[in-house]
């Protein structure tokens, strides 16, 4: 069995564990439950991505991967701050006259 082969094989294994990661993503009972999913998935896209990339010497599939990597970074920030929000933010509120 070569390196490509095996590179392969694993990549599929993580793509499989992804797909059970999107149950919880679907049943989640929280929203942190399913954000933490989302960041699972995120994460299995950018292994699975770099192990195609290497296996089959794909410099795009790695930079999709580092791409994919800046944005998941970005969705945890974007959640963390809506989440610490309070839901009485004052500046949400209409003021009737």
């Amino acid at each position: 069995m070569e390196i490509a082969d095996f590179l392969l094989a694993v990549a599929v294994f993580v793509l499989a564990m992804v797909a059970l990661g999107l149950i919880r993503i679907l049943r989640g009972p929280a929203a942190a439950d399913r954000m933490m999913a989302a960041q699972l998935l995120g994460a299995g896209g950018i292994a699975a991505l770099l192990l195609l990339g290497v296996a089959t010497e794909a410099d795009a599939a790695i930079d999709v991967a580092l791409v994919l990597a800046l944005l998941a970074a970005f969705a945890s920030v974007a959640f963390v701050q809506g989440a610490s929000r309070p839901d009485d933010d004052p500046s949400k509120e209409t003021h009737r006259s």
